[in-house]
């Protein structure tokens, strides 16, 4: 099986999707900013939502399940870039090995 050409930008757009809708009802609960930050947030999370069913997968959970290992990396590169907080060796082995069991669900080959 080859990997479809739109599966990873989806699911990276995805993945910013989803952590931009949910750090703005962290930031909102969390770090006491206005409640105005969830209406982007929610806007958001419907595009999170709507780009991951574009997934190029016979089966909603598979996607889901390929699209975490996605979601775990762009997390780390979020941490580091809005947050300031640099990814230690732990955090960069744990996505190695998520991106490698997404690869394995995304690529395993399935029977007909």
């Amino acid at each position: 099986m080859t990997l479809p050409a739109m599966t990873f930008p989806v699911f990276a757009a995805a993945a910013l999707a989803e952590i931009a809708g949910c750090f703005s009802f962290w930031a909102w609960w969390r770090l006491g900013k206005s409640a105005l930050w969830l209406v982007p947030g929610v806007v958001s999370l419907a595009a999170f939502a709507w780009l991951l069913a574009q997934a190029d997968s016979d089966a909603a959970g598979r996607a889901y399940a390929a699209y975490g290992g996605v979601y775990i990396c762009a997390s780390l590169a979020w941490l580091w870039a809005a947050e300031g907080v640099r990814p230690d060796g732990f955090d960069l082995a744990g996505a190695a090995i998520c991106l490698i069991g997404a690869a394995v669900i995304l690529l395993g080959p399935r029977a007909a």
